[in-house]
């Protein structure tokens, strides 16, 4: 059995969608939605639509204190693992909660993420070209970065005390994990819709990367296995797939350029959100 927490922040366009994934799966013991600092109803929509859930609305808008709020709840409700902590604005594929659970019971795997599926199908040409790209990159394709939602196993939860106040909070999470400790599970799938637009891409990026400034700046990660993925890259600028290497190449340049910028005014930082993609 396991327990699922959604942080939802002004999530009502997608919250349902979202939950209607989950709430038939099997495995599950609990469900916990953790509305932080939300304006819109999305609290409503959870307790008149989904009566089973436990709804926790929490008053600060912060995604990290939303989810060390609703593991406190979990442990009072009597938490199970593994625990499933899924972003408001994706869904999961039929029996991904078994099929994942079922995975981490061998104990190989710690840290967990279902198969990435992204949509593109409503982004522009840019946003297609720049997925295209990055989904193909090796340090992608090693597991638990494109999702934003992530799968930690019993054993994996003692690696820390509590969610640190970070704005990368997925990156804070992997940051204490060998490569070979995580995975994403084949046969369990979550999906993804892409933003529409280039800045609401370039959005985004800009602040996981700020994140993982951040982590670095303050001793947030205590497994560090860096890897470099030049020749990647000199490789596809010197293939047939030059063009579309090119254009990833100069948005990572742009999205570089503008975390360096906000990492200068870190203690001022403004939560940037896709709102295209809902």
């Amino acid at each position: 059995m396991a327990t699922v927490i959604v942080p939802a922040h002004n999530e009502a366009s997608v919250i349902e969608d979202c939950l209607n994934s989950i709430i038939n799966q099997p495995g599950i013991d609990n469900i916990i939605v953790a509305c932080n600092g939300c304006t819109d109803n999305t609290v409503k929509i959870v307790t008149t639509k989904f009566p089973s859930v436990t709804c926790l609305d929490i008053e600060k808008p912060s995604k990290t204190n939303a989810l060390n709020v609703a593991e406190e709840k979990a442990k009072a409700l009597g938490i199970s693992y593994p625990v499933f902590y899924i972003d408001a604005d994706t869904q999961l594929s039929e029996n991904a909660i078994q099929h994942i659970s079922q995975v981490m019971d061998t104990g190989d795997v710690l840290l967990s993420a279902p198969t990435p599926i992204i949509n593109t199908d409503k982004s522009s040409f840019l946003v297609k070209t720049y997925y295209k790209v990055w989904t193909n990159l090796p340090y992608i394709k090693e597991g638990v970065i494109a999702t934003c939602s992530f799968i930690v196993s019993e054993e994996g939860r003692q690696r820390f005390d509590k969610f640190a106040d970070v704005i990368g909070d997925d990156g804070y999470i992997r940051c204490h994990f060998k490569n070979k400790e995580i995975a994403n599970i084949k046969g369990a799938e979550i999906y993804i819709t892409a933003p529409k637009d280039i800045f609401s891409l370039i959005k985004i990026k800009t602040r996981a990367r700020l994140g993982n400034m951040e982590l670095i700046a303050k001793d947030k990660c205590p497994v560090r296995e860096e890897k470099h993925y030049g020749n990647v890259m000199k490789e596809r600028l010197f293939s047939k797939n030059f063009f579309s290497t090119s254009i990833y190449i100069a948005i990572a340049l742009i999205i570089r350029v503008r975390a360096n910028a906000q990492f200068k005014k870190l203690s001022t930082y403004t939560w940037e959100k896709d709102t295209s993609s809902r």
